[in-house]
């Protein structure tokens, strides 16, 4: 009986390490994911005009998958130094029509 309480006892340490440790690990993400987001806002304070951010966050309310991918793509436009100065709410406007006007429609025809 001792041998059989003995493995359910290292049985259950084994359980109790390895939920600690995604435990941890599940902590570490979500570090690593506040800090990325915390970037991205000093990013878009820098490049945006109060007027614009205001209007990305009425957006996001939406369209959160789509403000996601035009923050994206301003980052990388910031970082790659073709942000001279703010982007004003008329500027983000016409880059939001773009990028709209991009998607692909598919339309399904029945015969």
């Amino acid at each position: 009986m001792t041998d059989l309480e003995d493995i359910r006892r290292r049985k259950m340490l084994e359980l109790q390490q390895k939920a600690q440790q995604q435990a941890m690990e599940a902590e570490a993400q979500e570090q690593m994911r506040q800090q990325l987001e915390m970037q991205k806002k000093q990013i878009m304070m820098q490049i945006l005009t109060p007027e614009a951010r205001s209007r990305l966050a009425n957006l996001r309310l939406t369209r959160p998958d789509f403000v996601e991918q035009i923050e994206l793509q301003l980052i990388q436009l910031a970082q790659m130094g073709r942000v001279r100065s703010k982007i004003t709410d008329e500027q983000l406007k016409e880059l939001l029509k773009r990028v709209a006007g991009q998607k692909r429609e598919i339309k399904i025809s029945r015969k």
